[in-house]
């Protein structure tokens, strides 16, 4: 596991009403800070991806559909420098990962529908000075493919 990540498994919890899952509390081991929630989706196959803050931690998980999330780590001086994760999550793997600044990170839909992320970051979106940094999806140094595999 790159360094600096950390997973909740998430607890989905049904009755006769519907469901209930806490996502993240701020009495969790996980939580750091609150920022602002957000919620973003992606349409079946599409790959959101590369970015990473300097300085925000961002916390993901997803209500609706199944996302392949991937981190890199091309942090200087980090055990973990170089590293690949990939975490399939979604409503048939509920989970929380606390992406840490400057890990690379993206996703892509691999549901049949749109996929439902919400983010907790650490920080309030900045508009006018965004901890954002993005490379190309596809075209990059990150070891990674986003194509299926198959086997």
């Amino acid at each position: 596991m790159i360094d600096g990540v950390r997973v909740k498994k998430l607890k989905v919890i049904p009755d006769e009403r519907g469901r209930l899952m806490e996502i993240l509390r701020s009495d969790d081991e996980i939580f750091q800070q609150f920022g602002q929630v957000y919620m973003t989706t992606t349409y079946p196959t599409v790959v959101k991806a590369w970015h990473f803050h300097k300085i925000q931690t961002d916390n993901v998980t997803v209500v609706k559909g199944m996302i392949k999330l991937v981190l890199y780590d091309p942090r200087e001086g980090s055990p973990t420098k170089g590293e690949v994760n990939e975490f399939f999550i979604g409503e048939h793997n509920p989970l929380l990962v606390r992406i840490p600044p400057e890990v690379y990170h993206g996703w892509m839909c691999i549901s049949e529908q749109e996929a439902i992320a919400v983010n907790i970051p650490t920080d309030a979106y900045n508009r006018e000075h965004p901890d954002e940094y993005r490379l190309h999806p596809h075209k990059n140094d990150i070891p990674y493919e986003w194509a299926r595999k198959d086997g």
